[in-house]
């Protein structure tokens, strides 16, 4: 796999990677995986669109949401 960095992007991966004691590739990876683990759709603008479709779902009336929040977290995010 190839990819194109910007003069500014190497140089600062290349200076990264000699205070860590990584190679270049190595700190790559990393990002790589920064970026899958967050998942897919999972940008910030899909977070804040989460976030604002959970606002008053738990505007019920109901006594028990503050002691099952867990339960109302996971229905609401579909954990």
């Amino acid at each position: 796999m190839q990819a194109q960095l910007t003069e500014d992007q190497a140089r600062r991966l290349r200076v990264l990677a000699a205070e860590e004691g990584v190679s270049v590739a190595e700190l790559l990876r990393r990002g790589a995986e920064h970026v899958l683990s967050a998942g897919a759709g999972d940008s910030p603008e899909a977070r804040r669109r989460r976030a604002l479709r959970a606002v008053g779902r738990f505007r019920d009336d109901r006594s028990d949401t503050a002691r099952d929040h867990d339960a109302a977290l996971d229905a609401a995010f579909g954990a």
